[in-house]
């Protein structure tokens, strides 16, 4: 079935859309022949109702709109930032599953990835089919892991109450994929506030109505499930209260868009009371202080996020003392570990995206001392200690501090990253060896997929190179691109094998494409009908 007009001119007004958030809150209803929007009814099903929606089709619509967040330039895969959220994510779902709130089948059949997205606002959002959207603007906005596990638990427990398949269920109509493309829609108009009026869509006028918000059932329902949830996966609850005083002073002072989570979730005083009637009565109502990792980790996604040159210059200038940065509470600021930590952080980063060397050495050391104490925070000055000597040219000391690391997916996928960065055989040998052994695992892992490809062309294996990148477009459901690249390497094997013969290491990765390419243009196949 060829893509309607319609559905054509909504994506590419989607890209055009880069003023704002994307948002959590899902979903525009519509209908197939008019296209005008209908409101969902705010009731929740009753016990032993079903929605008509089926997981699999929630899978299909997830992996629609994350195929196209992927492609933004505003996705961001940094394992650090990934690996913290991925902790809490973690925690919460495993904890879902063993307390009932999230059957067995819905968590065998999900994907569970989630998604950070270089926006300043404070926002998170939830897709079909277990994918969870996260903007870098709430990570450095939270005060401590409470918080940001508050907000992921109440967007985990619309996944698991199937909040999502609820409200599209009147229009299961639609096939999943143009659901998906009305979903992007609505992410697009919802980047601006003054997007959500009339657009033009295939050359016609077409007045659409959005609706940002659940039901204010399904959100009680999500505070509900999230609060436990988050209680009993080992968080402070108080993480939920304080986040929500926050989003309530913002919405107070009139919020200008950078709290998009009060337009798609807007607060009640029942629902505040609610989350603080839940507080044990002799709780003081006091959250945990900022750790010396979560300042290192809100300073890293607050410089990642203002990417401009003179965004990064300011970071700097805050670091270096009341002197050149004219603040008035330097010394306070001082008097406050975590928060010094943050700014010296964010100073040393920014320096080393400005190349300006000694200020960034000058930064690190300063961390040093503070985190002498903390294992948690001295891996992540590991980490950025290498950042540091891989940006000017030294990618093997890089390796070597990254080495004595523990092992998790960051230290796996940066520690590869930069033996790829010293462009020597023996080095593009061990990063092999290592992302075979995690890809057997981790078959989804899209950078891995990408840091195995450099791997292998810098070892000589172009096709096995070229493969790999094909993996790593099918880990993103672009199964299009996928097939593309492994008919690029059969032609490649073709005229190798005319010109020089086929090693024994070409023959076999020309067999796996063979076999790859297979599968994989059956799964385009598949896509290509639901469109």
């Amino acid at each position: 079935m060829k893509k309607t007009q319609s559905s054509i001119g909504i994506k590419r007004w989607i890209f055009n859309q880069r003023q704002g958030p994307l948002v959590a809150g899902i979903f525009l209803l519509m209908n197939s022949v008019t296209l005008n929007a209908q409101y969902a009814s705010g009731r929740l099903p009753s016990l032993g109702e079903n929605t008509e929606m089926t997981l699999g089709q929630e899978l299909k619509i997830g992996q629609s709109v994350t195929r196209e967040i992927v492609r933004d330039p505003d996705y961001v895969n940094d394992p650090v930032l990934v690996d913290y959220v991925e902790t809490i994510w973690q925690n919460l779902r495993e904890t879902s599953l063993s307390k009932g709130y999230l059957n067995q089948e819905l968590n065998d059949r999900f994907s569970w990835e989630v998604l950070l997205i270089r926006d300043k606002s404070v926002n998170a959002f939830a897709l079909p089919g277990g994918f969870m959207g996260v903007h870098l603007g709430l990570i450095s906005t939270v005060s401590n892991r409470d918080e940001l596990a508050s907000v992921l638990g109440h967007e985990l427990s619309h996944i698991s109450q199937r909040h999502i398949a609820r409200m599209m269920t009147k229009q299961s109509q639609q096939t999943p994929l143009f659901l998906g493309t009305m979903l992007l829609g609505l992410i697009a108009a919802s980047r601006s506030p003054n997007a959500a009026g009339a657009m033009i869509m295939g050359g016609q006028a077409g007045a659409i109505q959005t609706q940002l918000n659940f039901s204010r059932d399904m959100e009680r329902e999500a505070d509900r499930v999230g609060f436990s949830v988050m209680e009993q996966s080992g968080y402070d609850p108080i993480g939920f209260v304080t986040m929500f005083q926050k989003l309530e002073q913002a919405s107070r002072l009139n919020d200008n868009g950078g709290f998009p989570y009060l337009r798609s979730h807007p607060l009640t005083t029942e629902r505040i009371a609610d989350m603080q009637g839940r507080m044990p009565l002799n709780n003081l109502m006091l959250s945990r202080p900022m750790t010396l990792e979560h300042a290192m980790i809100a300073a890293r996604a607050r410089v990642l996020v203002n990417p401009e040159p003179d965004e990064q210059h300011s970071f700097s200038v805050q670091a270096n003392g009341p002197n050149s940065s004219g603040l008035t509470n330097f010394s306070s600021l001082k008097s406050n570990p975590p928060l010094w930590l943050s700014t010296l952080y964010a100073g040393a980063l920014a320096d080393i995206h400005l190349k300006n060397w000694g200020l960034a050495e000058k930064h690190l050391q300063e961390i040093a001392p503070l985190v002498a104490k903390d294992p948690i925070a001295q891996k992540l000055l590991v980490f950025l200690r290498a950042e540091y000597e891989a940006a000017r040219g030294n990618p093997d000391l890089a390796v070597g501090l990254i080495k004595s690391l523990p092992k998790t997916r960051a230290q796996i996928l940066v520690l590869n990253q930069y033996r790829n960065a010293t462009h020597k055989l023996d080095q593009a040998k061990l990063v092999t060896d290592s992302l075979q052994l995690w890809l057997a695992e981790n078959p989804r892992d899209a950078l891995a997929w990408e840091l195995m490809s450099v791997a292998l062309i810098n070892a000589g294996n172009t096709i096995g190179g070229i493969r790999a990148d094909a993996e790593a477009q099918a880990a993103h459901w672009d199964f299009a691109s996928a097939v593309d690249r492994l008919k690029a390497a059969q032609d490649l094997t073709r005229q190798t094998a005319r010109q020089n013969g086929l090693d024994a290491t070409a023959q076999f990765e020309a067999s796996i494409v063979d076999v790859r390419l297979r599968n994989l243009e059956a799964a385009r196949r598949e896509q290509a009908l639901e469109r």
